[in-house]
């Protein structure tokens, strides 16, 4: 069975997914709002992205009957419960971060 650290670390690896999930929250978002969000980032990199988190069943892609169709994603219940499990990791970051700014350094 795999370590659940690193399965949680497989699934949030990659460009963007962690940036994806927290903006899911807390309300569904077009994908067009999402890569603006993002700024710099290609269209099938973000495809993909979305692709791998609905696969996980971390993400749903819900398409309406529109002309044009729309296309909104948002978090699964399961996503759900990843975003504050993000949002510490994101805390500890930003701590660790600035740990290492104000460390001396050796030489």
């Amino acid at each position: 069975m795999e370590n659940p650290i690193d399965a949680l670390v497989k699934l949030i690896k990659g460009k963007h997914k962690a940036d994806i999930l927290m903006f899911l929250n807390p309300q569904p978002r077009r994908f067009s709002e999402v890569r603006r969000h993002l700024g710099r980032v290609s269209e099938r990199i973000l495809t993909k992205q979305l692709r791998e988190l609905e696969a996980e069943g971390l993400v749903r892609r819900e398409v309406f009957p529109e002309v044009p169709p729309r296309v909104e994603y948002s978090l699964t219940a399961h996503g759900y419960t990843l975003c504050p499990v993000l949002k510490q990791m994101w805390y500890w970051g930003r701590q660790h971060n600035r740990q290492k700014m104000e460390a001396p350094v050796a030489v």
